[in-house]
């Protein structure tokens, strides 16, 4: 397996910088034709790799690729899951090399280089590695269990057609365990398994004020501003101690025990590198929990983006009649995004003066998911994990959102392996996002490992 990888290494760089090329944006509407695209893309390389069916199925939103290879109906059955939808490249001007022009260069923690694009890591380079691993078995005779593939285009926007995928086709989706790599590990020479996400809640708001935009001359101090309204009330959505003050939003966190935090704060952690990399003096965060805490088993509140009046060149005194933002929630296990959603929009209402109108909209959720390390799929993981790297994982909580993965439990009955190769210094979701050489190559060579190992516990 090994000397096949190195054998294409050259090769499969190219294709995943050709995959990288195409702008993928499920956000923006103008990328619609992209999206059809990179699907066709993708069933391609499906189709290369020796799936023996592959389909691109339409929804109302972008589309879902769909491939199987049936072995025998005694093997178990992996479903792949995965996304080649990308985010949003803005602020362009923050790239140090245009977006979706992908380029390797060599950084501190990848002096093997690292592959600069959009995507790079999240989540295409990432389902890559899945499609170049089949191949890899299939070339040498190595697949030892029956796979479906199921990357869908609208993930980084919520997967709400997903979702209606999946409840029309559970016997098209019907496996043994779901396998996705989305999520990272602690680092390079540190391998770890992710035993659950946090769950979201996305959230926009409009407040409004006068019925025009006014001369800040005229009107100032007279009619309250819609933007130093805002500004407020996002502020008091924190209070002294770190904490949210929306009514209600804690009443279902479940708090862990001292042993559980203690096995969390055992996994190798740099607080000075950590904030060496992010440039920043000091961290922040809800009293009483430490960085990793704040960031894994704790719900968080945050401003995405806020906006209103006047930003371009120069100057214009107006008091704006309308000013935005986008909230997003992170949520820990016990809280339903829906639920939160509504309490954060009643929470929202009620502290809005007289003075403005506002108006909540929810955009997209997803509940938090846990997997258990008992379970067959876990030990797999951490099996080909520890093979791969030549060192014993390090069992971790994850801080980002899949929003799918407590849907594919709820509708397929299935649990889902969280076996990402990123680094959270990624950048995934920023400027500058990138992937590891080594990281891509090496998910190449141990996804293969979860395979044998999950067919011999399987029968074991």
């Amino acid at each position: 397996m090994k000397a096949y990888i190195a054998e294409n290494k050259q090769r499969f760089l190219d294709e995943l910088f050709d995959f990288l090329r195409i702008p993928s944006i499920s956000a923006d509407s103008n990328h619609k034709g992209d999206m059809l695209t990179a699907a066709q893309f993708v069933e391609t390389k499906l189709q290369e790799a020796g799936m023996d069916k592959t389909e691109i199925c339409p929804t109302d939103g972008h589309p879902i690729v769909f491939a199987e290879k049936f072995i025998d109906a005694s093997l178990p059955t992996i479903l792949v899951y995965g996304h080649y939808d990308v985010q949003p490249a803005d602020p362009i001007n923050l790239w140090d090399s245009p977006p979706f022009e992908p380029v390797i260069k060599k950084t501190a923690l990848h002096p093997e280089g690292a592959i600069f694009a959009r995507g790079a890591c999240d989540d295409k380079g990432q389902i890559y590695m899945h499609i170049k691993a089949i191949e890899a078995m299939v070339a040498k005779n190595e697949l030892n269990c029956n796979v479906k593939i199921m990357f869908e285009g609208e993930e980084e926007i919520g997967s709400e057609n997903l979702a209606t995928f999946v409840k029309a086709n559970k016997e098209k989706l019907k496996a043994d365990i779901i396998l996705i790599s989305d999520t990272a590990i602690i680092a390079n020479d540190i391998p770890s398994v992710e035993t659950g996400l946090r769950g979201l809640a996305y959230m926009e708001v409009e407040v409004t004020g006068p019925n025009k935009d006014l001369h800040s001359g005229v009107y100032g101090g007279a009619v309250d501003n819609p933007i130093n309204v805002l500004t407020k009330m996002i502020a008091s959505l924190h209070d002294e101690n770190g904490k949210i003050t929306v009514e209600g939003f804690y009443d279902k966190v479940i708090e862990l025990s001292l042993e559980e935090r203690a096995a969390l704060e055992a996994a190798p952690f740099n607080l000075g590198e950590y904030k060496k990399d992010l440039d920043i003096a000091e961290v922040n965060g809800e009293k009483g929990y430490t960085t990793r805490e704040r960031a894994a088993i704790r719900p968080t509140l945050d401003v995405n983006g806020i906006w209103g009046g006047y930003t371009g060149e120069g100057s214009k005194t107006v008091l704006a009649s309308k000013a935005f933002a986008k909230i997003s929630m992170r949520l820990v296990p016990n809280q339903d995004w829906n639920e939160i959603s509504d309490l954060f929009t009643s929470h929202f209402l009620k502290i809005a003066p007289k003075t403005v109108k506002v108006k909540v909209s929810k955009h997209h959720g997803g509940q938090p998911y846990v997997t258990p390390t008992d379970s067959i799929g876990y030990q797999a993981a951490f099996k080909a994990m520890e093979e791969g790297y030549g060192k014993t994982p390090v069992p971790t909580r994850g801080g980002g959102s899949i929003p799918i993965v407590a849907l594919f439990e709820k509708e397929l009955g299935l649990k889902s392996i969280l076996l990402g190769f990123g680094l959270d210094s990624d950048s995934i979701h920023s400027p500058n996002e990138h992937y590891g050489v080594f990281n891509f190559l090496k998910g190449i060579e141990t996804i293969p490992l979860f395979y044998k190992y999950f067919k011999e516990l399987s029968n074991a």
